[in-house]
């Protein structure tokens, strides 16, 4: 209160609703802050240590023999899904042939397993090398497949930088492993 009456501070709308709903998303910065995973193989680097944790805590999906699904840990929608090597490698032209191989099957099951699971109504599929490219972990390589469905983007991305999703990473990873072919 400002002492004065009829004069409002700051203080005094501290206490008052403002019809906004707050996503809470502490979990963001790290990633927010740079926090920075490791360019070095091992526990510092989280497509390193993921595959040494059991399924449900490393997120992950599906265990190939070269190369392994995980959930994205920073979605941009529900099933947002990363295609690793295990090996510790950064660009696509150092897989090994078996690796390539894996690698392209492993994209081909997912998608498949996320159209079961969810019937999105379209995917982007990439990877990012190198920082300038926009890779968060540049040191391991990672091939992102983001399900997309007509108008399942708002206007949070645009104007608070924030992303809404629908559904807890573990039940969006339950639902991939219980939908994943053969």
């Amino acid at each position: 209160m400002s002492g004065e009456p009829g004069i409002e501070t700051d203080a005094d709308f501290a206490r008052e609703p403002d019809g906004f709903e707050r996503l809470w998303t502490p979990h963001r910065m790290a990633y927010i802050t740079g926090e920075r995973p490791s360019d070095q193989a091992g526990e510092g680097c989280p497509f390193c240590a993921a595959p040494t944790k059991d399924d449900s805590e490393g997120l992950i999906v599906h265990r190939g023999e070269h190369c392994y699904v995980v959930m994205n840990l920073f979605p941009y929608n529900p099933g947002h899904v990363l295609v690793c090597p295990y090996r510790h490698v950064s660009l696509y032209v150092d897989l090994t042939d078996e690796e390539t191989a894996e690698f392209t099957a492993l994209t081909k099951q997912v998608i498949a397993a996320i159209d079961a699971a969810s019937a999105p109504h379209g995917y982007n599929i990439g990877m990012n090398q190198g920082a300038v490219a926009g890779a968060g972990v540049q040191a391991h390589l990672h091939q992102h497949v983001v399900p997309r469905w007509g108008g399942d983007s708002n206007f949070l991305p645009v104007i608070a930088q924030t992303k809404a999703l629908p559904m807890l990473l573990e039940d969006v990873r339950t639902r991939l492993v219980e939908h994943w072919p053969g």
